[in-house]
């Protein structure tokens, strides 16, 4: 595998758009449903939201994912970030999940963030939890049965946090 990071352009949006809706009718990972992330605010989400930087990954030259990261919240709590990722699914358990964490981190710190708090993460994602619990973040929260998951039913949602 040999994966690539680089900054996100226009011309990257449809295949952000197809994954991100893709990943939605999944219905197991993000709150979000397809008909309320129309295109144009697929687009604000990932593309062009006030301090959003985001990133594909390729990975042999294909589409394999998107990140992106922004402050988690405004004002005295903008110092934290916040960040959204999607490894496409033809591309999952190649360590693109993992390349794609490692490159947050690091622009997280160069943006000069002092921590980062993924606010929602189903707690069901064994994959996602385990990825980040090996990068550093803790289960800092609980939502107990917080997310309507497609086959699995009310499963919790966990806060993860890691400082920089």
């Amino acid at each position: 595998m040999t994966v690539t990071i680089r900054t996100a352009t226009s011309g990257d949006f449809p295949a952000i758009y197809t994954l991100f809706q893709q990943t939605l009718h999944e219905g197991s990972t993000y709150s979000y449903t397809p008909e309320e992330m129309t295109r144009a605010r697929s687009r604000r989400y990932w593309l062009t939201a006030p301090e959003t930087h985001c990133f594909v990954m390729l990975d042999n030259g294909q589409f394999a994912g998107v990140c992106a990261i922004r402050p988690n919240r405004t004002g005295r709590a903008r110092h934290v970030a916040n960040a959204s990722f999607i490894v496409h699914p033809e591309h999952r358990g190649r360590g693109v999940g993992r390349a794609m964490g490692l490159h947050v981190l690091e622009k997280a710190k160069q943006l000069s963030y002092a921590a980062i708090q993924f606010n929602f993460v189903v707690s069901a994602n064994g994959a996602a939890v385990r990825l980040w619990q090996s990068l550093g973040f803790e289960i800092v929260g609980t939502l107990p049965k917080g997310f309507d998951h497609a086959t699995l039913g009310r499963v919790d949602v966990y806060i993860m946090h890691r400082f920089l």
